[in-house]
């Protein structure tokens, strides 16, 4: 495997918040709490953690009931050990790959801070509270031609329901063993699904065999949050947030003005009437509304020291959570992505009131991993890969262009450049002449050269339409890398990638996360 940096200003859809954090750190570190790039960073993270030895033992004790024994453990159990964290929601077969890219580099980063004196374990959030079943029960797989197919589970839930809780119904098998037929290695990957998501399972216990399963030999911590035990631990946290909802509030909106002024956006919404909590209520996560000092949920109102006396039954919204995962664990760092990291710069005015520390929020490592069939396209084709994430139409023009034969191309461009020569004479000699009449020509001048362009790129779309292997291939090509307009690593699920390059693709694209570059990687897999 070979790879290759491509700054994420290169990509489309990077916010500029981002961007900043990735490659103009100063421009936004009011709202963070360390540039990641410099280790002192995390020195500082650490030091300044006031973590109690009996919160420490009470989450070792609950974190062996749900990773077993799990040497990383006896490590966290030792007085000093921080946490590197990550996390995602329990989707369908993984999920996009970039929750494997997560965990890659929570591990990496663990690693390192360990080699440098820093003992670190990683440790991955699954986010099973989340109650948005449409975001997380359909994934992107594709076949040998790399045709996009999507998968959905038919199960239908009624109501707010945490998704890590609901059991499994209703899995594709059929469309997913159909479309990896043809892969590789596809059995295998139709073999892993199989035994990690099975009907009756809980959605976040197969999230979490599939990523074990695909991370091979590495190995991270996990920690469900709908655990009794975690929530009972959280409630102090939790009550104390409630207690200062107002002030909290108060902070937020004053931080998302800051946000807005800077130039950026809140990834969150947040308004007076934006509660921080839900209530989990009878296996539902109820919305809870702030209305006059108070909390509302249908057909009950509640004070904020009635919340706070059942913090044990409150779970966070997005912006809370963070602050709660870093209550509960001795978090240095956190890896997230570019809308994660936006969380953060909101969340940062909750973590200086309720914990007085903030862990360094890192990049996750990106991919985009392109085969040996789609390098000989681009070769043969002459197609770059800026042309290849300019978007599939910009594939097909570049490869059409490949098609038209030589003489085809220099004759036309012979015709263009005569006209467009004689066409400006006489424009220069009516300007002298009579103005109105230059002008008028000068128009007509624009619309034959336009005519000329039309000309070519119809010769190039007919050169395409006629090559059915050409047509494939543009297709492949697109799909691989830029599949309905979206990164690779966002669209597919980890799972089709394995399907396509096996179980040595994890453990490859490990050796290549790059900890001191901020770019995106584009990986070629010969």
């Amino acid at each position: 495997m070979e790879t290759a940096c491509l700054r994420h200003t290169d990509l489309s859809g990077v916010s500029r918040l981002f961007s900043d954090h990735q490659y103009d750190y100063e421009r936004v570190s009011k709202f963070y709490s360390g540039w990641p790039g410099d280790f002192e960073s995390y020195r500082k993270a650490a030091r300044s953690l006031v973590y109690p030895g009996d919160r420490r033992s009470e989450l070792v004790s609950v974190l062996r009931r749900q990773n077993g024994d799990n040497p990383a453990l006896d490590e966290l159990a030792r007085e000093g050990t921080v946490a590197v964290v990550t996390g995602q929601q329990v989707g369908l077969f993984s999920g996009p790959a970039y929750s494997i890219y997560k965990a890659l580099t929570a591990i990496r980063l663990a690693e390192r801070l360990t080699e440098r004196g820093i003992r670190a374990v990683p440790i991955f959030w699954l986010a099973t509270e989340d109650h948005d079943f449409a975001e997380v029960n359909d994934a992107w797989i594709f076949d040998q031609r790399c045709t996009p197919i999507h998968l959905e589970s038919p199960q239908k839930v009624d109501g707010h329901k945490p998704v890590g809780a609901l059991e499994l119904d209703g899995l594709p098998y059929a469309e997913l063993e159909a479309a990896f037929s043809t892969l590789p290695f596809g059995a295998e990957a139709v073999s892993i699904a199989h035994e990690c998501y099975w009907p009756g399972r809980r959605w976040g216990e197969a999230f979490r065999a599939m990523l074990e399963k695909l991370l091979g030999p590495l190995r991270i911590l996990f920690i469900d949050p709908l655990d009794a035990e975690i929530r009972r631990i959280a409630a102090p946290l939790l009550a104390d947030a409630a207690r200062s909802a107002d002030t909290l509030a108060t902070s937020l909106l004053a931080r998302n003005a800051e946000l807005e002024e800077a130039g950026y956006h809140a990834q969150v919404h947040f308004e007076p009437a934006t509660s921080l909590f839900f209530l989990l209520d009878s296996g539902e996560r109820i919305t809870l509304r702030r209305q006059n000092g108070s909390y509302v949920a249908p057909g009950r109102r509640y004070s904020g020291e009635e919340l706070a006396g059942m913090a044990d039954r409150l779970s966070p919204n997005a912006l809370l959570r963070p602050v709660m995962q870093d209550y509960l664990l001795p978090t240095v760092a956190y890896v997230g992505g570019p809308a994660e990291l936006a969380y953060l710069a909101q969340a940062s005015v909750i973590y200086d009131q309720l914990l007085e520390r903030m862990p360094v929020a890192v990049s996750r490592s990106g991919f985009t991993i392109i085969d040996e069939r789609a390098k000989r396209i681009m070769t043969r084709y002459s197609v770059s890969l800026a042309d290849v994430l300019a978007g599939a139409d910009t594939v097909r023009q570049r490869i059409s262009h490949a098609l038209v034969p030589p003489h085809v191309l220099q004759q036309a461009e012979r015709a263009r450049t005569t006209a467009e020569a004689a066409l400006g004479s006489l424009e220069s000699e009516l300007r002298s002449f009579d103005p109105t009449l230059a002008d008028a020509a000068a128009k007509r001048r624009s619309k034959v050269l336009h005519h000329f362009s039309t000309i070519r790129a119809k010769t190039e779309r007919e050169a395409l339409r006629r090559n059915e292997r050409a047509a494939q291939e543009a297709g492949y090509l697109s799909n691989l890398v830029l599949p309905h307009g979206h990164l690779q690593e966002r669209f597919y699920s980890g799972l089709a990638l394995y399907a396509r390059f096996g179980p040595e693709l994890v453990g490859e694209l490990y050796k290549h996360v790059q900890l001191d570059c901020p770019d995106h990687q584009v990986a070629y897999v010969g």
